[in-house]
């Protein structure tokens, strides 16, 4: 069963869309560091996957399957027909299976730090079982700051480390444990080899999650795509936002559109 999403949608009425779909634990608020570099080319969506911020959290298990028919419903529910979409983690999991099985709808793509299998399964079974034993998500805080932004980073930024933090202690327990399960049963690799849409993989260049070798893999499985390494961890377009920013206009803006 679908759930009705959280959404904010902003910026120029006739700009295309662009979905910026956020990693496990944190929700459309991460992307506040690229929102007001993207916001004067393209009409921004920028909504919580089921079980964050402000949308439901039914009981889990889910499935990638059931996040990304979340989205396809509120595309119509906004009456939209295609937008592109960049998604980090695990919004870059659901923008592979909406590129794969809805492909009418995606029009461009950029997959953030994300793999489309993410082994073992019993390592995300497991997280979902000790977060909802614990009754919060507390214990992850630290070393998924750790893993989510460099230290230096963190120490110069620590507006964002700290909202990062704060987000992810108040995540539903619920929800964030369901989306694990989404993850420890994910397996995208057969789904690659339809994607149509022209895609860009972006991998940090010191992300201890979904490594470069494994960005390598992703990009060489879809026809077409094309691979940039940037500085940081797992959230390195928050943290490369500067040195994304370039190569995320440069892939999203159709010239063809432009010129019209």
């Amino acid at each position: 069963m679908t759930v009705d999403l959280h959404y904010e949608l902003t910026g120029p009425e006739r700009a295309p869309v662009l979905v910026l779909s956020h990693a496990l634990g944190l929700d459309a608020g991460m992307w506040t560091s690229l929102t007001a570099r993207l916001g004067s080319r393209f009409r921004l969506l920028l909504a919580d996957t089921r079980g964050h911020g402000g949308s439901p959290a039914p009981l889990g298990p889910y499935s990638i399957a059931e996040l990304g028919a979340d989205y396809l419903r509120l595309f119509d529910r906004l009456g939209l027909a295609r937008v592109s979409w960049c998604g980090l983690s695990l919004g870059g999991m659901i923008g592979m299976w909406l590129a794969a099985n809805a492909p009418e709808r995606i029009d461009r793509l950029v997959l953030c730090c994300t793999a489309s299998r993410l082994p073992p399964r019993e390592g995300w079974t497991d997280r979902a079982t000790a977060v909802r034993w614990a009754g919060t998500t507390a214990g992850l805080v630290d070393k998924s700051l750790d893993r989510w932004l460099s230290t230096p980073f963190r120490r110069s930024h620590p507006e964002i480390a700290n909202r990062c933090a704060s987000t992810l202690l108040t995540c539903d327990v619920e929800g964030y444990a369901g989306c694990c399960e989404a993850i420890g049963n994910l397996d995208l690799r057969e789904d690659l080899s339809r994607i149509t849409a022209p895609t860009l993989v972006l991998s940090g260049m010191d992300d201890p999650i979904c490594t470069i070798s494994m960005s390598a893999t992703l990009a060489g499985s879809i026809r077409g795509a094309s691979l940039l390494a940037v500085p940081g961890r797992h959230l390195a377009v928050v943290e490369a936002a500067d040195r994304c920013t370039p190569a995320l206009l440069d892939h999203l803006i159709d010239p063809e559109r432009e010129a019209a």
